[in-house]
């Protein structure tokens, strides 16, 4: 039930980004907002959520936090089977390639995202799992 509860409110928050330019929704633990369309690795479908992120130069980085949770999210694993994915912020859309951070990348930018939201320190204190963090390079 709280998966169909779950997967019900990020169609509503995609929706709802949609139709306003992230005007709803463009916000989350004080970062922007941005729309990640991956396929599906089972399904073949694509697949939107909602992520928070931070920008390092042209790119944006996604933090595959999972509120804490011992496990990766379901996007995270379809873009590592297949790293080319869309963006989109507010009306601003492009095709991107997903590249996971390397320890020394992810090092530098986990420090700036915990200054920039707080709240993330406590996810990496919840879990066992290192928290990836997703450079997403577009391409147009």
């Amino acid at each position: 039930m709280l998966k169909v509860m779950l997967k019900a409110m990020v169609s509503v928050g995609v929706f709802l980004y949609r139709l306003t330019g992230g005007g709803i929704g463009g916000r989350v633990q004080s970062l922007p907002v941005l729309l990640l369309t991956t396929i599906g690795r089972k399904s073949g479908q694509p697949r939107t959520v909602p992520l928070g992120y931070l920008r390092d130069g042209s790119t944006y980085v996604i933090i595959a936090a999972y509120g804490g949770l011992p496990r990766h999210p379901a996007w995270f694993f379809n873009l590592r089977s297949q790293p080319h994915v869309q963006v989109r912020i507010q009306n601003w859309q492009s095709s991107a390639v997903a590249e996971i951070a390397d320890p020394e990348q992810r090092k530098v930018l986990w420090e700036h995202l915990v200054r920039a939201s707080p709240m993330f320190a406590r996810y990496e204190k919840l879990t066992q799992r290192e928290i990836p963090m997703v450079l997403l390079h577009p391409q147009n």
